[in-house]
């Protein structure tokens, strides 16, 4: 994996495997310098499943990619909206 893309790929494999409605997950990327930032919608019923009680999902997600970031120098930014 070694462009930002992989980033994306990985975001959408892991919230596509949680949902009930995978057809209605999008995840956005924009690239700024060495920052990455990914946003996340899904359906409204889906919402808990990809934050998960206190965060902990939508935080375990975002240090999956955080670790394959550092690997590459950039940094990640992921958003749920």
């Amino acid at each position: 994996m070694e462009s930002s893309s992989d980033f994306k790929s990985l975001v959408e494999y892991i919230v596509t495997s949680l949902v009930d409605n995978p057809d209605q997950v999008r995840v956005s990327e924009s690239d700024d310098r060495n920052t990455v930032v990914l946003e996340i919608r899904v359906a409204g019923s889906d919402m808990g499943r990809v934050i998960g009680k206190g965060g902990k999902v939508v935080n375990s997600i975002r240090t999956l990619v955080q670790v394959l970031a550092a690997k590459q120098g950039k940094r990640v930014s992921l958003e749920v909206l």
